[in-house]
């Protein structure tokens, strides 16, 4: 471990373990918040999951502007970068404006008529194969809130069972970290390595792409069929708007700042003008817009900005960590890590260890896209996914563990397709290999890495006595 640790590092991590354990037990203050009526909004704020973080941050920032005053308070915050955060924000509510999402949806049902199935098998598919796949060129978190909004209008809405939503979610989340992998700018843990690493978007797609297109085609179709019949059943199609449609040239419009504002992800001065300019013409022309996503996109970037201010004090365990796995250690310790932090945190921290070959960068990269669905703060636009559909889970709540759960299956299949393709497959299944990966690892490092799971399992045993 790095010399250089103190109070605060120590604390950074302390707080940051308490809020990876706090997205475990939301349901838990949830349900608080419908049996302890008293004081119901402080327990409802606290099982939102959107919340955690930034709860959790402002303690942090709070200890170190009492301890230290808050000039050392105002200077690490001052040395943090919150492009993310604002991004997902701008990119979220353009990418859910009905003029997007009437192209998407055109766009959708013109691929569903060539494919010989019922629409609303094909539509499934399409939603959770296509949508995520253009991640790459409109960035994953508008895939992310495209492919949400499809879903939510012809699954979540229909009274399907609780076995088919967390099952969508969890392939949903995979597809949507892999898919964005075809290109260097889309996905936030390439976007944090491309440009020291010099990775191009023919580069990825030469690497990466095949690997990811197989992943995302075998999740949506596996878990297509296996629902068939209550798809069948149950699923509707794109609903007819009765509402007058958007003209070509007010989508094309809205269109071109999309694409500006992802052209620009990297200058916040430049892509919050964009958005300055996308709420006017949205003011200007209401007839054609629907209610924005201002309140979901501002509880994601909180959650986000959250992220990042915790995350900051994590660089001395994590990096160490990193730092240490060889080829193979490294691309099963990041697809485990991604489960507890967030997967363009680990490749930044992974990008800073010197003199790293080829095979450490394919693996922590692909390590950490693989992971990017088990959790909700796996990868940056989770919760964006998580924000539109919690309210059609039961106690508008999803159980972390079942989305852990359910995103298991998928995340082994990109595993076999990103380590597979490349190397031995029977390695996943080498418990020698496995041995060898924990025996690398820092006993405090385990703890936290176990922690949040056994948490996990308990809060779920005691939900279901209640």
């Amino acid at each position: 471990m790095s010399s250089a640790i103190g109070p605060i590092e120590i604390t950074g991590a302390a707080l940051f373990a308490l809020a990876v354990l706090h997205t475990f037990s939301t349901r838990y203050f949830e349900h608080l918040a419908h049996t302890r009526t008293a004081h119901a909004g402080v327990w409802h704020l606290l099982g939102e999951v959107e919340t955690v973080f930034g709860f959790w941050a402002f303690v942090l920032v709070l200890f170190m502007a009492l301890a230290y005053g808050w000039g050392t308070s105002s200077r690490y915050l001052d040395s943090l970068q919150f492009t993310e955060p604002m991004f997902v924000f701008v990119i979220m509510v353009i990418a859910a404006s009905r003029p997007v999402m009437q192209l998407a949806g055109d766009l959708v049902e013109g691929a569903c008529r060539a494919i010989p199935a019922a629409p609303a098998l094909a539509g499934y598919f399409l939603a959770l194969s296509l949508v995520p796949l253009l991640g790459s060129l409109i960035t994953e978190p508008a895939a992310m809130t495209l492919a949400a909004l499809m879903l939510r209008e012809r699954i979540f809405t229909a009274g399907v069972s609780s076995r088919l939503k967390y099952a969508t979610l969890g392939v949903l989340f995979v597809n949507v970290s892999v898919g964005g992998t075809l290109t260097h700018f889309a996905a936030p843990p390439v976007l944090m390595v491309a440009a020291k690493w010099g990775w191009t978007s023919g580069f990825m797609l030469s690497t990466f792409g095949a690997k990811a297109l197989l992943a995302v085609l075998i999740n949506a179709l596996a878990v297509t069929l296996l629902f068939r019949r209550e798809l069948a059943a149950r699923a509707l199609g794109r609903r007819e708007d009765s509402r007058t449609r958007v003209p070509a040239t007010f989508v094309l419009v809205n269109v071109l700042i999309l694409a500006a504002v992802v052209f620009t992800n990297h200058h916040p001065e430049a892509f919050m003008g964009l958005f300055l300019l996308f709420l006017g013409l949205a003011e200007a022309y209401r007839r054609h817009h629907e209610r924005l996503m201002l309140r979901e996109g501002l509880m994601v970037a909180f959650f986000l900005a959250g992220l990042v201010v915790l995350g900051g004090q994590q660089q001395w365990w994590l990096q160490d960590v990193l730092s240490r796995l060889d080829e193979t250690a490294l691309f099963y310790g990041a697809t485990a890590l991604t489960a507890i932090t967030d997967n363009a945190a680990l490749t930044y921290l992974g990008s800073l260890v010197e003199g790293v070959s080829d095979e450490y960068k394919y693996s922590l990269v692909a390590g950490a896209v693989a992971g990017g669905g088990l959790t909700v703060i796996a990868n940056a636009p989770n919760p964006a996914g998580f924000a539109i559909l919690k309210d059609h889970f039961e106690d508008r709540s999803i159980n972390a563990l079942g989305l852990f759960a359910a995103a298991l299956p998928p995340t082994l299949v990109a595993v076999l397709c990103f380590r597979g393709i490349r190397g031995q497959v029977g390695e996943i299944f080498d418990a020698a290999l496995w041995a060898e990966w924990f025996a690398q690892l820092d006993g405090p490092f385990l703890f936290l890495l176990i922690l949040p799971f056994v948490v996990a399992v308990v809060g779920l045993w005691s939900s279901r006595r209640m």
